[in-house]
């Protein structure tokens, strides 16, 4: 029997080792975390005759090599370990592209890029569904991949699995699968060599995870091989550097503008004009309005843009208006992406935990009323963030900074001129400091929009976001705290905020 080895005991390792199981291998799976999740999840997995080594990490010593290394998304490509067994000759690919090579007989619609990827991966798979296709969201988003080729085949996930699923209110997918509907990270993509979508959608592309890919070459290299082994390209026209690149670059896109037609960069693609979606599929075809803007609850031009892709890719999928203005029209938004929280004496609380980087962090705050009390920080990241906080300069009445990069970004703030911050270093003082400041200035929003990764306080982002839903929750609620003072740091006003019932 081949050997397998599957690294990383998350969601998207275990539906490896499951589906490699499925198929006749002989799976190791290993992780160097423990906990007592994890050894649930090795019992659980023993059961199915999959072997779980927690605390320890791949070692390719001795005879007995796999034949195949599948490794889950979060781990990186150029680890020692990895460049070894490729040096060995071991084939090594991701779970995505375990899941691809299970699925490629089905339509994929591959969607990447910096920001906005994830709005608009979820308002495809929507409109899509409205169209009563079976189009699970998956990859970065919703289900691992290899979810859906387990359940493509009629095969579930795990007893397990499938009641955490109910019990968190995730639909479970049902078989036949039309379309995968797949969110793609540059993470993913180094390690799919022969994924091929029907339909490849870059949303945005600004420097990001230059720890990992070193240059902003290699990252735009990496984002850019999904879309040349994608047979349609839809792209958004209005991101400054994919539109510089234009046709030189991409001569076959289906380019997007929320500017009109006459930003249009090639002689088809898709517009906004007179408050609608306009189709413009070739040079010659007459414009044919699809949907109006206003049927998306969603605010800010960055959710125009993601909604014009969305409806590209519904269109060049052969799906109807009706369908797509149906499902447009229900779209509630995405969690931890401008979600509305609650509102608490006409202030409203709203969650953006997804902006991770600069810009993604901009466009938050670009898309709320004003003036608006900013929670920012967490684990920096490199990039530029002069366009962020010319956004704070101009919009936020008062910025709450957590986390690791707190300090940092204080000292920024008095770079640029701007003083009205407070290092409150966590979520559970941010929220109370939040709400008293919101009075103070009469800001109409709270937003954490951090621009950070989360890894300092927070195993994820959906983690620092739910956390900062329970927090607002509590508060609105009826919960007031109690009010500490810090030792002086940074700005006389600091004050710590422990709970009270």
């Amino acid at each position: 029997m081949s050997k397998a080895h599957v690294v990383g005991l998350g969601k998207s390792g275990v539906a490896a080792a499951r589906l490699l199981k499925r198929e006749g291998w002989e799976v190791e799976l290993s992780d160097g975390n423990t906990s007592k999740t994890l050894l649930e999840q090795q019992q659980e997995l023993a059961a199915e005759q999959i072997t779980v080594k927690l605390g320890q990490s791949l070692e390719l010593n001795g005879a007995n090599l796999p034949q195949l290394i599948v490794v889950s998304p979060g781990v990186p490509w150029d680890i020692p370990v990895l460049i070894k067994a490729r040096q060995l000759g071991i084939e090594t690919i991701g779970e995505m592209e375990l899941a691809w090579r299970n699925l490629r007989s089905l339509p994929w619609v591959g969607i990447t890029g910096t920001n906005g990827k994830t709005t608009t991966t979820a308002l495809i798979a929507a409109i899509f569904q409205a169209a009563e296709l079976n189009a699970p969201a998956c990859g970065n988003i919703g289900y691992a991949a290899c979810e859906v080729a387990l359940s493509d085949r009629g095969q579930g996930t795990g007893d397990r699995g499938q009641r955490d699923r109910e019990r968190s209110g995730v639909t479970p997918i049902q078989n036949h699968v039309d379309w995968v509907i797949a969110e793609v990270s540059s993470y993913q993509i180094e390690s799919s060599s022969s994924l091929a979508p029907r339909i490849g959608v870059w949303t945005t592309f600004t420097p990001d995870h230059l720890s990992r890919h070193q240059t902003l070459e290699n990252y735009y290299n990496i984002k850019a091989k999904l879309l040349r082994q994608s047979e349609l390209q839809v792209f958004n026209g209005d991101d400054a550097y994919l539109s510089q690149l234009g046709l030189s670059a991409w001569p076959d896109a289906y380019w997007t503008s929320v500017r009109g037609k006459d930003f249009l960069i090639s002689e088809k693609g898709f517009y906004i004009e007179d408050g609608w979606v306009v189709e413009k599929l070739t040079a010659t075809s007459t414009p044919e309005p699809i949907v109006k803007v206003s049927s998306l609850r969603m605010v800010g031009e960055h959710n125009q843009q993601n909604l014009l892709m969305a409806v590209a890719t519904a269109r060049l999928a052969g799906i109807n208006r009706d369908a797509i203005a149906r499902a447009v029209r229900e779209f509630p938004g995405v969690a931890h992406r401008l979600e509305h929280i609650c509102t608490w004496e006409g202030i409203d609380f709203i969650n953006d935990s997804k902006a991770t980087n600069y810009d993604a962090a901009e466009v938050g705050l670009a898309s709320v009323n004003s003036p608006a009390i900013l929670i920012a920080g967490g684990e920096a990241k490199a990039g530029d963030d002069t366009a962020w906080l010319a956004q704070i300069q101009a919009k936020a009445a008062a910025v709450l900074l957590i986390g690791s990069a707190a300090p940092a970004f204080a000292k920024r703030l008095r770079e640029v001129g701007y003083h009205n911050y407070h290092i409150v270093e966590t979520m559970e003082r941010a929220i109370p400091k939040s709400a008293e400041l919101a009075k103070q200035y009469q800001a109409p929003v709270v937003l954490l929009s951090p621009a950070c990764a989360s890894f300092d306080q927070y195993p994820n982002f959906e983690v620092r976001g739910d956390r900062f839903r329970h927090l607002c929750l509590a508060w609105a609620g009826g919960w007031k705290p109690a009010r500490v003072e810090l030792p002086e740091l940074e700005n006389s006003s600091q004050e710590s905020i422990v709970q009270s019932r």
